[in-house]
């Protein structure tokens, strides 16, 4: 069975910015090691001419064809936003905080 250590389940949650109490980490930690020793038992499987498959879906794209049409000027997609400056829509800063 594979055993996800209390500083991987950390590590982890660091990482998707998630702040965790010590209950969540030591049960997230207990599904993490269930979810790998599963995976383990699928790669016992023999693959062998099965040939690799990106969906098990046999249906083509459901999606309309994309039709460039109309698009809006700068002015209309500017018009209902809270703030702009200079052409450009105005965000809070996101990037360099923890």
């Amino acid at each position: 069975m594979a055993n996800i250590s209390h500083k991987e389940v950390e590590h982890v949650a660091q990482l998707a910015r998630l702040d965790l109490t010590e209950p969540e980490k030591t049960l997230f930690g207990e599904q993490l090691s269930q979810i790998l020793t599963f995976v383990e038992q699928l790669q016992e499987v023999s693959t062998e001419g099965i040939p690799p498959t990106a969906s098990v879906a046999d249906k083509a794209s459901v999606l309309r064809e994309d039709i460039p049409g109309e698009g809006l000027s700068q002015e209309q997609a500017l018009s209902n936003a809270p703030e702009a400056s200079d052409g450009f829509f105005v965000v809070p800063k996101i990037l360099g905080k923890k």
